[in-house]
């Protein structure tokens, strides 16, 4: 099975870069990264030393419901090329493991699906869930905090 990593909208991120609002109405807080652990969600890449970025509410979810988590993520502050979808790793995923879940057609969690996977086993564990019929999509997020990382669709 071919997967298919998945980055945020460009037109979402635009808006964000722009000083649009976050999920919570709230304008980006803009930081200047140390270049630890910095990753944006657009570009699937880390921000570099020194370089600005935003910190903000994002919800990966079309529409408020129980199940539509909302949490902090990163963006390059000035505009970045979205990354290719593809089957690849993003590089920015460079801890040791993450949580990878995933979620049903209704957006909503499918219990029994998550667990904390190593990285290098990532896709191979994303492949397992498409197996299922009642996987739509899969989410990659923190295993120590929780914050979305990115998607993963079937090619």
């Amino acid at each position: 099975m071919t997967l298919k990593f998945k980055a945020l909208p460009t037109n979402a991120v635009r808006a964000l870069q722009r000083g649009g609002p976050d999920a919570y109405g709230l304008k980006p807080e803009r930081q200047l990264s140390d270049g630890d652990g910095v990753p944006c969600r657009h570009c699937l890449k880390n921000i570099a030393v020194g370089e600005a970025y935003l910190v903000l509410a994002y919800r990966p979810f079309p529409e408020l419901q129980p199940y539509a988590e909302t949490g902090p993520i990163f963006l390059h502050a000035k505009e970045c090329e979205r990354a290719a979808e593809g089957k690849m790793l993003p590089e920015m995923l460079e801890s040791s493991d993450y949580i990878v879940r995933g979620y049903g057609k209704d957006d909503r969690i499918v219990y029994g699906s998550g667990g904390v996977i190593p990285t290098d086993a990532i896709a191979a564990r994303a492949e397992t869930l498409f197996e299922r019929d009642d996987i739509a999509y899969v989410h990659i997020r923190s295993a120590r905090n929780n914050c979305y990382q990115c998607r993963i669709d079937r090619a």
